[in-house]
C-alpha cells in the first residue's frame, strides 16, 4: 500500500479550515499532516512536515496567498500548492499558477471536487474548478510567451545556468546551498517547463536562446 497524501491546510477561518480537514481526514488516501492560520505559519510548518499538497487561502492577514505559494514552492519544490479561494477573476488565477500553485479551486466545492483537486496536485497534475477551466485556457493560451524559458522561476533560471556549465547536482546545491534532493526536484520542474527528456536537453535549449541574442 503507498503512503498517503501529506495535506497541510492554511485557511485563516477556524471554521472553514476545521470543515475541511473533516472532509480530508474521511478519504483513505489523505493524511492532514498540519493545520496553519496564516501564511507564515504554513511556511514553517511546510519546511517541518514537507507535505505532499499545501491547500492555501488566498486572502490571509500578513502574508497572502499569493506570496505564501511562490515562499513554499522556492523553499519546498516537491510540495504542491493548490488555491482554495473565493476569487474567481481570471487574474488572481494566473497570479496564482505564476507564484507556483497548480491548482485553483472555488470555496463551497464539494469534497469530492476537492479530493480530486489533491490527489491530481500530488500526481503533478493542474487543476482548475471546471466553472473556471474554459476562461483560464483562453487567457494561458492567449498570453503564453513563445519562449518556454520565460516561465522559468528565477531560481530556476540561475540552476539551469549552473547546468549548463556541466556541475552535478550536488556541485549546484553546494554553491546555492541548497540539498541535493531539492536541486533535483528544481531540474524535474525545468524539464518539465522546457518539455525536454534530460539535462542535457535542457542546456541545450538555454545556450541556444543564448546564440540567438548574441546573433541578434
Amino acid at each position: 500500500m503507498s503512503d498517503p497524501i501529506g495535506i497541510l491546510v492554511a485557511d485563516d477561518h477556524p471554521l472553514f479550515r476545521e470543515g475541511v480537514v473533516h472532509s480530508l481526514a474521511s478519504e483513505p488516501d489523505f493524511a492532514v499532516v498540519g493545520q496553519a492560520a496564516s501564511g507564515e505559519e504554513a511556511l514553517r510548518l511546510a519546511r517541518e512536515f514537507l507535505p505532499d499538497v499545501v491547500l492555501l487561502d488566498i486572502a490571509m492577514p500578513g502574508w497572502d496567498g499569493l506570496v505564501t505559494a511562490e515562499k513554499i514552492t522556492t523553499a519546498c519544490p516537491a510540495t504542491k500548492i493548490v488555491m482554495l479561494t473565493v476569487f474567481e477573476d481570471e487574474d488572481k488565477l494566473l497570479a496564482a499558477f505564476k507564484a507556483g500553485a497548480r491548482g485553483y479551486v472555488l470555496k463551497g466545492v464539494s469534497a469530492r471536487e476537492l479530493a480530486c483537486a489533491v490527489r491530481a496536485a500530488a500526481s503533478g497534475e493542474v487543476y482548475v474548478s471546471p466553472s473556471l477551466a474554459a476562461g483560464i485556457l483562453v487567457a494561458l493560451t492567449r498570453g503564453r510567451p513563445p519562449d518556454p524559458l520565460e516561465e522559468l522561476t528565477g531560481r530556476e533560471h540561475e540552476i539551469l545556468k549552473l547546468v549548463g556549465q556541466g556541475l552535478t547536482n550536488r556541485e549546484i546545491g553546494e554553491r546555492l546551498h541548497l540539498s541535493e534532493k531539492t536541486i533535483k526536484h528544481y531540474i524535474t520542474n525545468i524539464l518539465e517547463k522546457l518539455q525536454v527528456r534530460s539535462r542535457v536537453e535542457a542546456a541545450l535549449v538555454a545556450a541556444r536562446r543564448d546564440w540567438k541574442e548574441e546573433s541578434g
